[in-house]
């Protein structure tokens, strides 16, 4: 809530002109998170180092699918944006050790609103997908669980039998 529109959403309480300027929207933070967020591992690898501090390898082998390369472009744009942090220990060979920033630390809570909202109404966005692309079409786009929906919504990275 915004504290000069009470009972306004924050994201409401702004009046956006019209048409949007192109360099306005490029320039805006809120659009720049979610471009961070939005990519295909950057959350997840912010819960898990909101766990925990990793070791690089560590990383590596918690997220299936991800490849060296990614993980080490992932891990240095999270730093780059002060939300994670790289610690070489002076061990032979040299270690790294991934954590969290007291910035990133900030992140968990609203990460764990919109979280929360994704697994509640998970089963609207699936009928809201099967109403417009038509029927048994709605798991085909929707990820919840870590992968393709199949049932009851649940938190990311949890199986069904967990």
């Amino acid at each position: 809530m915004s504290g000069t529109h009470i009972g306004v959403p924050s994201v409401l309480a702004h009046e956006l002109p019209r048409p949007v300027p192109l360099d306005e929207l490029e320039r805006c933070p809120v659009g720049d998170v979610f471009r961070r967020l939005g990519d295909k591992w950057s959350l997840l690898l912010l819960v898990l180092l909101g766990r925990r501090p990793h070791r690089y390898n560590e990383l590596h082998r918690s997220v299936e699918g991800i490849s060296q390369r990614m993980l080490t472009r992932t891990l240095r744009a999270l730093e780059t944006d002060g939300l994670v942090r790289r610690e070489v220990f002076a061990t032979v060979p040299p270690s790294v050790e991934y954590s969290l920033t007291p910035l990133g630390r900030t992140l968990l809570q609203p990460l764990s609103v919109l979280a929360d909202w994704a697994v509640l109404h998970a089963g609207d966005v699936e009928a809201a997908r099967e109403r417009v692309n038509g029927p048994g079409s709605a798991g085909a786009r929707s990820v919840v669980g870590g992968g393709v929906s199949s049932g009851a919504p649940r938190p990311c990275g949890r199986s069904s039998t967990q």
